[in-house]
């Protein structure tokens, strides 16, 4: 028995124990990475969808009045979501036809904007962010104009074309 412990020197045992802790100390990281790269890359992996919402009938909305905020079920909500499925959009009447609709949330981190019909300011209460009434930023830390939503009349009802909430990506109108 003292023939064999005298074969296995300490130093390759510590040499060995090394490499084993190493080994699995990388595979643990390894597994614990993938998570964390399919979030970072699911953005861009993942086609947005987009859905119609009604939002109201035509003579709901004043005739070139102000914006009036609307409120629908959001493009991609999850079945767990609850009441945080649910979106706005700010809306104004332009025409007989036509409507201008901005998503309700600031470019800056997403908080919500409100619509100060005073100044005709769109205002975000979070990091003082304004925008004026055609979306464009006014000041603050915004980096872009507001997202601007696709609206169509159809049926006498007035549709917007929506996304998931955006904050840094743009809608195609």
């Amino acid at each position: 028995m003292s023939e064999l412990k005298s074969q296995v020197r300490p130093e390759k045992r510590r040499a060995f124990l090394t490499k084993l802790s190493l080994g699995l100390g990388g595979l643990a990281a390894a597994a614990a990475s993938v998570p964390v790269i399919a979030a970072l890359l699911n953005p861009w992996l993942r086609e947005k969808k987009r859905v119609w919402r009604s939002v109201g009938r035509v003579d709901e909305f004043e005739r070139e009045g102000g914006f009036k905020l609307v409120k629908y079920k959001d493009a991609a909500p999850d079945p767990w979501a609850g009441s945080t499925g649910n979106s706005a959009a700010w809306l104004r009447r332009d025409s007989d036809t036509e409507f201008t609709a901005f998503s309700i949330n600031c470019t800056h981190l997403g908080c919500p904007v409100r619509w100060v019909p005073s100044s005709e300011l769109f205002m975000c209460p979070c990091h003082g962010g304004v925008f004026y009434k055609d979306g464009s930023v006014a000041t603050g830390p915004p980096p872009k104009s507001m997202v601007k939503y696709p609206v169509r009349v159809r049926n006498g009802q007035v549709e917007i074309e929506t996304t998931a909430i955006p904050v840094t990506t743009s809608v195609r109108v």
